[in-house]
């Protein structure tokens, strides 16, 4: 059965799909015009501190699940 016709859902202009291979050389090529990763190495450079984050040693209580890829996800993302 099709329950599309049930969903309420806005009605937007934002594409199904990011369509990422033709979207992301755009992005690139305003990031280099612009000296994006310039700008975040001296922002980087002038920060007095270093940042550690410490991480334990994988799987110490046991099997591997879930939890763990969850862990260095965000531990990722964070850093």
């Amino acid at each position: 059965m099709d329950y599309k016709h049930t969903l309420q859902l806005p009605q937007t202009d934002f594409p199904m799909r990011g369509d990422l291979p033709r979207r992301e050389p755009v992005w690139l090529a305003e990031w280099e015009r612009i000296g994006r990763y310039a700008q975040i190495q001296q922002r980087s450079a002038a920060r007095s501190k270093t940042f550690v984050l410490h991480d334990g040693p994988p799987y110490a209580n046991g099997a591997i699940h879930l939890g763990h890829a969850v862990n260095k996800i965000l531990k990722d993302i964070v850093v």
